[in-house]
């Protein structure tokens, strides 16, 4: 079965390997190991000048050393720490890289200590001093000046980070801001197209002559569906019960016209409060029968449900000859939106014989 998380642009997919893609920030580069190595020989310099004193000392190599190892693994603490930041509204933003923030230094800072413990220790065993000395030396004569240069250092160090993830973070709601305009302009267009409309008023009218009271019902659906997506489309939620109910108004246009072609499972019990992108599912269900073949011997089924806090839309494959040329055009716009929203990504599983796409909750 080939599962995957569904990348909105192949393109940037290299560019999204990680978070920090936009940022210095990028361990992951030789770039930023040589920038880092010569910020630290900077550092020790400017300390060597400052004092008079030799470059190469012990001391200075020592302090080299120290200031190369603490940046390597704040950096990599950071990356922890902020990679995964959820798109919401600034102030929520705000409070949880704060809030991480205030981890992030607490644990930089005990990581220090131990650093420092260790490359001191290593200078005794050098030196061939015995290690029963070691905690005495750093009280007595080196916790003021470390306890001054790491607070300054770590600090500095720190409040850059955050501004950093803070500016992504703006810039991503900003995105989301951007990525939502074009979805429900995209959305509309979708929704209201001569082609559904057509076929839609196509079957009004054969049901006002044969049916009535039927062609009644389907009127009143078909004005709900259209004022459901006018009033929730520009919404960056809405509650899961809300378009289950639209996709069943939905997904009845489509069973008067194919009959017993296709069918629909919604097999939710309960809600429980979750809410979802508003049309959504109903993207899903209309791929599903946009491009694959039903009849009444072989009828399309599609099948909801929920499962690790994702609702899962699942349906039988059986493909058409010719595909429409739109073919993953509706998957990835749904894919950014949720990305951005919600910082994890659409999934799709196909194995052939089912095609199964898994949609986060918002809870």
């Amino acid at each position: 079965m080939q599962t995957y998380a569904f990348h909105p642009a192949d393109k940037t997919n290299k560019a999204m390997k990680t978070t920090y893609s936009g940022n210095f920030f990028r361990p992951d580069t030789a770039r930023y190991h040589i920038v880092m190595f010569a910020v630290s020989a900077g550092l020790i310099l400017i300390v060597s000048l400052l004092q008079r004193s030799p470059v190469f000392t012990e001391g200075h190599i020592a302090g080299f050393i120290l200031v190369m190892l603490q940046v390597e693994l704040f950096t990599w603490l950071g990356i922890q720490f902020f990679r995964s930041l959820p798109g919401e509204s600034g102030k929520d933003v705000t409070r949880k890289i704060l809030k991480r923030f205030i981890w992030f230094y607490l644990t930089c800072f005990v990581a220090s200590a131990i650093i420092f413990t260790l490359v001191t220790g290593g200078l005794f065993l050098l030196h061939g001093d015995s290690l029963n000395g070691l905690f005495p030396h750093l009280i007595h004569r080196e916790l003021k000046g470390w306890l001054i240069g790491t607070n300054l250092g770590l600090l500095g160090g720190t409040l850059i980070f955050f501004y950093v993830q803070w500016n992504d973070a703006m810039k991503r709601e900003q995105q989301l801001r951007e990525e939502n305009l074009i979805f429900q302009n995209q959305t509309l267009k979708n929704q209201v197209n001569p082609h559904f409309l057509f076929n839609s008023l196509n079957t009004l009218s054969s049901l006002v002559n044969t049916n009535p009271e039927l062609a009644e019902q389907f009127t009143g659906k078909l004005a709900q569906i259209y004022r459901y997506i006018l009033e929730n489309n520009a919404k960056d939620s809405v509650m899961l019960n809300d378009e289950l109910n639209f996709v069943q108004d939905y997904f009845y246009l489509h069973k008067i016209r194919d009959e017993d072609k296709i069918n629909l499972t919604i097999d939710i019990p309960d809600t429980n409060g979750y809410q979802i992108l508003p049309v959504s599912l109903q993207l899903l269900i209309e791929n599903a029968l946009k491009h694959n073949m039903a009849t009444r011997e072989n009828p399309l089924e599609i099948e909801l449900q929920i499962e690790d806090n994702s609702i899962v839309v699942s349906n039988n494959l059986q493909p058409m000859a010719t595909l429409p040329q739109s073919v993953g055009t509706g998957l990835k716009n749904l894919a950014e939106r949720i990305r951005l929203s919600t910082g994890k990504e659409l999934i799709v599983e196909n194995n052939r014989k089912t095609f199964t796409v898994k949609i986060p909750l918002l809870l």
